[in-house]
């Protein structure tokens, strides 16, 4: 069983106005029987942190077109996306590229 991990989530770009406008959040992620990863996270955001329009910030199992995701100021690209499995003390931000206006 995985332990539980902490990580260090940040929301910038207008997608913290999903979130009360509250950019940080320290979690903790509970212990599972599997390790967590990038696809697991985006559903315990949704369930746990968005407060509304969850439309603009997931879409399918992935985030929206327009939203720059880091692993560690690492683009998660390069780290295999929603396969990425999070390791204690990560550093995740998420960073809206789309504005309207």
């Amino acid at each position: 069983m995985a332990a539980p991990i902490a990580i260090h989530l940040e929301f910038g770009g207008g997608a913290e106005l999903l979130l009360n406008g509250v950019k940080e959040h320290h979690v903790t992620l509970p212990s599972q029987l599997e390790p967590w990863d990038m696809k697991q996270l985006l559903v315990w955001i949704q369930q746990n942190l968005l407060k509304e329009r969850p439309e603009l910030f997931v879409q399918g199992d992935s985030v929206r077109p327009g939203i720059l995701v880091l692993i560690n100021d690492a683009d998660w690209e390069l780290m295999g996306q929603l396969d990425y499995q999070l390791q204690d003390r990560d550093n995740v931000v998420f960073i809206s590229t789309l504005h309207g206006g």
